[in-house]
């Protein structure tokens, strides 16, 4: 996010021989378990235990490299690009229910990059409910018009800079279309009405709403906290019933191992430079100056310092981020950055978010609006990324201990585990808006 501060498991809840998609993060900074087995399994045998997968689908794009100008110099002081050209690509997540649409989101000038995600579910009345809009170039218009059915809905479901500067354009190319927003909408360093985005007519999502003209079809429920710094973090999640799948913003993410397909060559051959981020965490190596080869081996280079970067802000090593990239990649996690800024400031009320999300609504998979996507995932999958909560809050929270809860406790530490070093920077950066009272250490009132 730009506006705001922005960001294992059963084998038998996973599909196999998966193919990983795409998903970015661009904003500002950015379950009781099925069975629980006493049976020790080797340390090789646990990892693969606990692997989730993405699954697998079809991906559609234009025929040309037409239709995809889109002139975005915004997001003061972070402008997010690309500020002129945005591919997009369409896959088929659920046959004939629901397409994710993906863009590349790049930080300012920089060289990290991400996905944004849009994510399209077809209604029982064969309209189309969209949600989190993407830039409406040309071909990404098309490729929603390719669907064959009316745009009903659109959604905004966060305050989030990087997600709201769509709706307006967006909603244009649709005006037959109800705008539906998530509530406490604010921006930075303005607070702007939300018409100053060109979003008009709005309607205000509320949580646990059973009057929505899609109640029937979804549920939802708001993550609404107190304000942790220049504003709240807010946050709807949906459950589409039929699908039995969870969506969120950025809630959770599952890292893919390869970058995904709408990101270019272009920026991943620019991350794999050895810039002046590169020499400023090389702890004093020498770091070579010579040209980047277009090859496998650069690009792959390239994903994994984007990564590490949006992660962490200033990870411990990006002249050879392998290692730390691997123990972030290919498990659902709670990003470090909202983790930290964010979700451990008002742990209160992300548990009962979370608890309320799993009570509720017997998912199958995640669908996140960055990195990769669809994630098949339960709801014992999506608590573990979330112990972390637990030793925020201690035992006294806890009112129904069970050995499922106790399970996903200790297989949540181990999965959503963050190597120290790459946390240093992060870490230090939250003590110095601490100190000067631009985030709170916590808004419950329970000490970190």
């Amino acid at each position: 996010m730009v506006a705001a501060i922005n960001v294992s498991l059963p084998k038998s809840s996973l599909l196999q021989n998966s193919r990983p998609l795409g998903d970015p993060s661009s904003s500002f900074l950015v379950g009781p378990l099925k069975g629980f087995c006493l049976q020790l399994k080797s340390k090789s045998q646990r990892r693969d235990h606990f692997r989730l997968v993405v699954a697998s689908a079809s991906t559609t794009t234009s025929g040309n490299n037409g239709g995809r100008f889109y002139l975005n110099f915004t997001g003061f002081p972070f402008p997010l690009g690309p500020f002129l050209n945005r591919r997009t690509i369409r896959t088929e997540a659920v046959k004939d229910c629901i397409w994710l649409f993906e863009q590349e989101q790049a930080l300012g000038f920089s060289s990290v990059s991400t996905n944004i995600r849009m994510t399209i579910i077809k209604l029982k009345s064969g309209g189309l409910w969209i949600h989190a809009p993407i830039a409406p170039t040309k071909e990404c218009i098309q490729l929603v018009k390719e669907l064959g059915a009316p745009v009903e809905y659109i959604v905004l479901p966060t305050f989030a800079y990087e997600h709201k500067i769509f709706v307006g354009p967006f909603s244009r190319k649709f005006p037959r279309a109800q705008i539906w927003v998530a509530p406490r909408q604010w921006s930075w360093p303005l607070n702007l009405p939300l018409e100053f985005f060109g979003i008009f007519r709005a309607k205000t999502l509320k949580d646990e709403d059973s009057s929505t003209p899609w109640a029937d079809e979804f549920e939802q429920k708001i993550l609404s906290s107190p304000e942790v710094g220049i504003g709240p973090y807010v946050e709807v999640a949906f459950y589409h019933k039929r699908s039995r799948t969870l969506l969120v913003t950025d809630a959770v993410i599952f890292v893919p191992r390869q970058p995904p397909e709408c990101i270019g060559k272009e920026s991943l051959l620019a991350s794999a430079k050895n810039g002046l981020a590169v020499k400023l965490l090389s702890k004093g190596k020498e770091v070579p100056d010579e040209p980047v080869v277009d090859n496998k081996l650069n690009r792959q280079k390239g994903w994994e310092r984007m990564v590490l970067q949006i992660l962490f802000l200033g990870p411990s090593n990006l002249l050879n981020p392998t290692a730390s990239f691997a123990q972030m990649s290919q498990k659902l996690i709670v990003s470090p950055i909202v983790k930290t800024l964010v979700f451990s400031k008002v742990p209160e009320k992300v548990k009962d978010w979370i608890d309320r999300i799993a009570r509720d609504w017997r998912f199958k998979r995640i669908i996140p609006a960055h990195f990769a996507a669809p994630i098949n995932a339960s709801r014992s999958d999506f608590l573990t990324a979330f112990a972390f909560l637990d030793d925020l809050l201690g035992e006294q929270y806890v009112t129904r201990p069970s050995l499922s809860l106790l399970f996903a406790s200790i297989m949540g530490k181990a999965a959503s585990y963050f190597p120290p070093d790459d946390m240093k920077t992060l870490s230090s950066l939250d003590q110095f808006l601490v100190s000067v009272g631009a985030v709170k250490k916590t808004v419950s009132g329970r000490k970190q």
